[in-house]
């Protein structure tokens, strides 16, 4: 499954409405470590049908960025249910963000 683009418009249908457990990855274009962490996030979109991924461009989508506390980049959070149950800041790997969802 290929990664979702998220913004305030769409936030609810694909994410706080999702089937499937969502990991957001919050960023910015201009963040060094955002750019080491896409790929792994791809990564995982593409290899686990299981769960959806999105992405907010912290700059573009400041209100969801507010929204949920995200003060440094990147931010991982899992949506469960409609509710963030976990979250990471920094450059993990993707055995660590995986784990996230267990």
């Amino acid at each position: 499954m290929s990664v979702i683009t998220v913004t305030k418009d769409n936030f609810r249908s694909e994410v706080l409405e999702s089937e499937k457990p969502v990991l957001v990855d919050f960023w910015a274009s201009w963040c060094g470590p955002c750019r080491m962490l896409s790929p792994v996030v791809d990564q995982i979109a593409d290899e686990n049908t299981s769960i959806k991924v999105g992405k907010v461009n912290v700059d573009e989508q400041p209100e969801l960025a507010e929204q949920f506390g995200v003060s440094s980049i990147p931010t991982l959070i899992v949506f469960q249910g409609g509710k963030a149950v976990k979250s990471s800041v920094g450059v993990r790997p993707k055995a660590a963000i995986l784990a996230m969802f267990e």
